[in-house]
C-alpha cells in the first residue's frame, strides 16, 4: 500500500537540504508517493535574514555545520544579503511539478543556494536552475509572471499554515501524521511501516 509523504520546505533552509537524502532513502526502500510542498519562512513583508548579522553564523555553528558534516553534505551559509524571498521559485515549483521534476527542480535550487552561493530571488537564476533540469525556458518566464501562479503559491501558503499547522520546516506529513525537523531515514520508514499496519489492520475489520 502507498503511502502519502508531503515534505514541507523553504529552499533558504539549510535544515530542508539535508534532509534530502532521508527522503530519497525512504523512497527508495518504501512504498511511498512523496510530494514537495512549498512554505516561505519569511513571505513578504516579513525581513529575511542576512548572513553578516548574529543569528546565522551562530546557528550554522552550533547546528547546521555539525548535522551536515554527520550527513557527510557539503554545505556553506551563502553570501547573499538579505537572504531571497522564494516566493517565484515556489512559483516555478508548480510547472515543475507539472512535468514531473519537483525533486530534480527542488534539488538543484537547494544546490544554486547551498553550493554555488546564487541569489535564487532572482528571475535569471531561477530560469537557469529550472533549465538545467529541463524546463523550457518560455514556460518558466510565464511561470514567474503569473499572477495565477503567484495566488496558488499564496493558497498553498495559506493552507499549510491553517490546515497542516505548519509553522517551521522541514515538516512532514506522512498519511496525515505530522513529522518536524529532520527525522533520520529510519525514523520515518518506522513511521510509514506503523501507517501501513495501522491502514492494513483497518481494511481487515472493515
Amino acid at each position: 500500500m502507498t503511502t502519502k509523504i508531503d515534505v514541507f520546505i523553504d529552499y533558504v533552509c539549510p535544515f530542508c537540504f539535508l534532509i534530502e537524502g532521508a527522503i530519497k532513502e525512504l523512497k527508495r526502500d518504501r512504498d511511498v508517493d512523496v510530494t514537495i510542498r512549498p512554505f516561505e519562512l519569511r513571505p513578504d513583508p516579513v525581513p529575511t535574514l542576512r548572513p553578516e548579522d548574529d543569528y546565522l553564523p551562530r546557528i550554522w555553528k552550533d547546528a547546521v555545520y555539525p548535522m551536515a558534516e554527520r550527513l557527510h553534505v557539503p554545505i556553506t551559509l551563502p553570501t547573499v544579503s538579505p537572504q531571497p524571498r522564494t516566493e517565484k521559485a515556489f512559483m516555478v515549483l508548480q510547472l515543475a511539478q507539472e512535468h514531473g521534476r519537483a525533486e530534480e527542480y527542488s534539488e538543484a535550487m537547494f544546490s544554486a543556494f547551498f553550493h554555488d552561493d546564487r541569489d535564487i530571488g532572482d528571475d535569471n537564476v531561477i530560469l537557469e536552475v529550472a533549465e538545467s533540469v529541463g524546463l523550457e525556458r518560455s514556460e518558466v518566464e510565464a511561470a514567474v509572471r503569473s499572477e495565477e501562479r503567484r495566488a496558488r503559491q499564496q493558497a498553498d501558503q495559506d493552507r499549510a499554515a491553517n490546515i497542516a499547522g505548519i509553522t517551521s520546516v522541514p515538516s512532514i506529513m506522512v498519511d496525515g501524521q505530522l513529522v518536524r525537523g529532520v527525522p533520520s531515514a529510519a525514523r520515518l520508514k518506522k513511521i510509514v511501516d506503523a501507517v501501513a499496519e495501522s491502514s492494513s489492520a483497518d481494511e481487515v475489520r472493515s
